[in-house]
């Protein structure tokens, strides 16, 4: 999707592999910061339309005593359960969806030529991606997805495996790539991949300034 003047870019990777860290080094440039998993704890507000048919589909049993989603409960019936899975992603994702679409346009009111990572773990599962200007996939060896999941997450190693499987594998996540950043990198080679980075989005949006603010010749139309 082209937008008018800025530039989005959906951040990917699998469980583990990196992703929110290259979103901070991104933010510490001066990108601004979409949050797919924070969106989605906004749709399931207590009330809300998602929050209902979750209630509806999966019982009370995923509740807090507050009301809230018991994210872990929910997690615990649908990973493991494709189906399940697919449904609560019905739920979930369109109006995620809605609300980075909201986002991005209060940050473009704001800041016409920003430069806007969405950080999203489910970008390609979601098929985002076609909302997206570019998209940059984050690596990490399965070793370290585990290691990571389970000190990070308090997961055990079954559960992160689970979890991993569920998602679609990195080998086909990079085919949606336009740029691939190697979680495990050191910090300082991964921070000079992302100012690379940062700079050819920011001289995109830059350059989409420039013409948006060039006049359009007025032209007669052609008899044929």
């Amino acid at each position: 999707m082209l937008w008018l003047g800025m530039v989005v870019v959906g951040l990917t990777g699998g469980l583990a592999s990196g992703k929110t860290t290259v979103a901070g080094l991104f933010k510490s440039l001066g990108a601004r910061i979409i949050d797919a998993d924070q969106l989605a704890r906004t749709v399931v507000e207590p009330g809300k339309p998602a929050w209902r048919d979750i209630l509806k589909e999966f019982g009370p049993q995923v509740l807090n005593s507050d009301k809230t989603i018991n994210r872990q409960a929910l997690a615990n019936i649908v990973f493991g359960a494709p189906r399940k899975l697919r449904l609560l992603q019905k739920i979930i994702h369109p109006r995620v969806a809605r609300e980075q679409a909201k986002q991005a346009k209060i940050i473009q009111q704001r800041s016409p030529y920003a430069v806007i990572i969405y950080d999203a773990a489910l970008l390609l599962e979601a098929g985002a991606q076609k909302r997206m200007d570019h998209v940059i996939v984050v690596t990490a060896d399965r070793t370290t997805q585990l290691d990571r999941a389970c000190r990070r997450d308090g997961l055990s190693k079954t559960q992160a495996i689970r979890r991993i499987k569920q998602q679609m594998p990195l080998r086909r996540k990079l085919e949606y790539a336009d740029a691939v950043l190697d979680g495990t990198w050191a910090r300082s080679r991964l921070r000079r991949a992302v100012q690379s980075l940062y700079r050819t989005y920011a001289n995109e949006a830059r350059q989409r300034k420039t013409r948006h603010r060039l006049k359009t010749p007025t032209t007669s139309r052609r008899s044929i």
